[in-house]
């Protein structure tokens, strides 16, 4: 018997095509950030969400089928933002200023609202992602990949090793300092700077020997 098919995070039902329909929506999703950051997932019901956004749940349905469509549609929205952060420090003239401008902007986003940064953290975990989810986190590895490979930092391992490294550095550091309320950016932007430029810069102790 095949296993069955592993369930996907619904997304949008209709996007909408015309500026009032976009805003309508735009206010549907920052209602349901209000209310993960406000109540938690215990008070997240769509009801409660067409309530707070002052649309009628029918108009809610027009656009999400479920709650699980909506936390799709606020990780896209928030993973999008720190895309466009992201994307502007590929601008500056070297790997290290362009990575230290990463690290700056992941910091910046989980600390900008952090409660809803750790539901969201979760939420991600529980459901696959959509194809819109999907985007967005491979374009942000892109991005690393883009960085990592410029010619004045030099990698420990292959590209894709190292890439994979960094990211669960920065986000591993960035998400505890999430759930312990971490609000000073400068000291964990020191503190995940040290860490990741430790890992690319370290080199093996003469002593050490490669494994066989």
């Amino acid at each position: 018997m095949s296993p069955p098919p592993l369930q996907q995070r619904p997304s949008l039902r209709k996007v909408p095509g015309q500026a009032r329909s976009a805003e309508t929506v735009r206010i549907i999703v920052e209602a349901a950030a209000r209310i993960l950051e406000e109540g938690g997932l215990g008070a997240f019901t769509t009801n409660a969400v067409a309530e707070r956004a002052g649309v009628s749940i029918g108009s809610l349905y027009q656009y999400f089928p479920g709650k699980d469509a909506l936390v799709g549609a606020l990780i896209v929205r928030e993973t999008s933002l720190l895309i466009a952060d992201c994307e502007m420090a590929l601008a500056a003239p070297t790997g290290r200023a362009a990575l230290s401008g990463l690290i700056r902007s992941a910091v910046a986003h989980q600390l900008r609202r952090p409660v809803l940064a750790r539901l969201l953290d979760v939420e991600e975990a529980r459901l696959p992602f959509d194809a819109d989810t999907q985007r967005v986190t491979l374009r942000l590895r892109e991005i690393l990949r883009e960085v990592l490979i410029r010619p004045d930092l030099s990698l420990p391992f292959d590209e894709a090793v190292a890439g994979q490294d960094v990211l669960a550095i920065v986000k591993g550091m960035v998400d505890a300092a999430g759930e312990r309320g971490e609000l000073d950016q400068s000291s964990l932007v020191e503190r995940v700077s040290r860490a990741v430029y430790g890992y690319l810069d370290g080199t093996r102790e003469s002593g050490d020997q490669p494994p066989a």
